[in-house]
């Protein structure tokens, strides 16, 4: 296995766990809730994810550019 792609997999576990964490922690909240609460929980859970998602592919784009370690700039 290519050197970057092992390095890929770790960003990726993480995002697919915390996606499925927050789809089933604020799935649940909801089905307790009722009116608008709901609405306003269930945004949440496509927000996250979205940001997760979207850092992930950042993550993927300096893992390919050989950015490993980006702490090192600062």
């Amino acid at each position: 296995m290519n050197n970057h792609k092992k390095k890929m997999v770790a960003p990726i576990v993480v995002t697919v766990l915390m996606v499925i964490y927050y789809i089933v922690y604020f799935g649940f909240l909801i089905s307790l809730l009722e009116g608008a609460w709901r609405w306003i929980f269930g945004i949440f859970p496509i927000v996250f994810s979205a940001v997760l998602v979207k850092v992930c592919i950042e993550r993927i784009i300096e893992i390919k550019k050989g950015e490993e370690d980006d702490i090192s700039k600062y």
